[in-house]
């Protein structure tokens, strides 16, 4: 499954983990993304959002 929100695009990031003595290891960081239904052209349709977007209310404004 893929982790992109569908209405801003935000998706998976990458960088390092810093530990207190400066050692760095790789990581990756995810949106917080959840399923939702909207009414799309009248139909009902899930799409994949994260949160910061439901939050602020692109979900309408975008479709």
């Amino acid at each position: 499954m893929s982790r992109v929100c569908e209405v801003c695009g935000k998706g998976k990031v990458s960088g390092f983990k810093v530990s207190h003595s400066n050692r760095h290891n790789k990581r990756t960081w995810l949106p917080n993304i959840r399923r939702v239904k909207v009414i799309v052209n009248g139909t009902p349709k899930r799409i994949r959002v994260c949160t910061r977007c439901l939050r602020s209310g692109k979900v309408e404004r975008a479709l």
